[in-house]
């Protein structure tokens, strides 16, 4: 009996659903992806238009696992499927629950993972973390940290998110929370975040903050003549700025020495806090390679006390980035199965 486990990602545009199996091949991947309601959908915090699109979410979602399990079987009839796992915004492992998402349309706290499994009382395991914490897990039990017992796993995209392993395990702290080293404070007073907070370390090293970086640029040396000038804000995306920089552009090198110098700063006090043996960097920038690594190696070690200089590896998430997702959200039944 060959065992697969569903993997289910929560973005904020599109929900990822697939089958996969314990060496982390995806069997299955939904495609064209699942549509995941819009925050505008519930512009004024409505509870009953909440509790609305959710119960929709909830029967497309399920909908899709039946197909998605349907189509797998069919393939090999000798398939069991073990559980369930999802990462989702604001997810918190303890509970299950989605809880004050602010890029999601449902109010307060979703009870989401129990919802999922009352349409499959069979799976005794449907388990729910964030999105960072998912794709640590994924580093864990199919990428570059296997084997290894302590790293963190920074996810660049539109924030910064992170998921945090220590002794093999994922650190989720009191509540469920734990492991925001997006939001620690880079820049006292600095850029307001997308949580509202001034100066965090999301506001300068996520994509959205490589965006930022690059019109603060523009505007602080009135430059005219950067390729980067002439793209919209819109359209600014961190691949634009990577390929400026191979082009020979010498504002987008800034960019990434600026995005480098601020997220070693960050990963020294994460090294501070945790002595990790490797720290894995996930999403778009990663592909930058040197452009974004050696800043960022640079300006950590610059940053570390003595006693860690030299020793903290910092390293591309070996997760294959079109199905990363799926595989992170699989990889915590994997850790389930483990327990029991």
């Amino acid at each position: 009996m060959k065992q697969v486990a569903l993997g289910i990602d929560i973005g904020g545009t599109n929900t990822a659903i697939g089958v996969v199996d314990r060496d982390g091949n995806v069997l299955y991947e939904k495609k064209p992806q699942l549509t995941t309601p819009q925050k505008k959908e519930n512009p004024q915090g409505s509870e009953v238009k909440s509790e609305e699109l959710m119960a929709a979410f909830i029967k497309d979602i399920t909908s899709e696992i039946k197909s998605a399990i349907d189509t797998v079987m069919q393939i090999n009839p000798d398939i069991e499927v073990v559980g369930i796992g999802i990462g989702a915004p604001n997810g918190n492992y303890y509970t299950g629950t989605i809880e004050y998402a602010p890029n999601l349309p449902f109010v307060g706290v979703i009870n989401f993972a129990q919802r999922i499994q009352a349409e499959f009382p069979n799976l005794k395991h449907v388990k729910l973390t964030n999105d960072a914490n998912a794709a640590a897990l994924g580093e864990l039990v199919y990428g570059g940290g296997k084997g290894m017992k302590n790293f963190v796993m920074i996810t660049l995209g539109t924030g910064l998110g992170s998921g945090i392993i220590v002794n093999g395990d994922l650190v989720y702290g009191a509540d469920g929370f734990a492991g925001e080293v997006g939001h620690t404070i880079i820049e006292p007073g600095g850029r307001v975040c997308g949580c509202g907070a001034l100066g965090h370390l999301e506001a300068y090293c996520s994509a959205t903050g490589m965006k930022r970086t690059v019109y603060e640029l523009l505007a602080k040396y009135n430059n005219t003549e950067s390729v980067l000038a002439e793209v919209p804000y819109n359209e600014m995306t961190s691949k634009i700025v990577f390929d400026a920089a191979e082009a020979g552009d010498a504002l987008a090198k800034e960019v990434f020495e600026v995005t480098g110098e601020l997220l070693g700063r960050g990963l020294a006090d994460t090294v501070h806090h945790l002595s990790p043996e490797a720290i894995f960097l996930f999403g778009g920038p990663v592909a930058a390679g040197e452009y974004i690594f050696k800043p960022t190696k640079e300006s950590m070690e610059r940053h570390l006390l003595p006693i860690f200089r030299n020793k903290v590896k910092i390293l591309p998430s070996e997760l294959k980035a079109g199905s990363a997702a799926i595989i992170g959200a699989s990889a915590l039944v994997w850790k389930e199965l483990e327990k029991n």
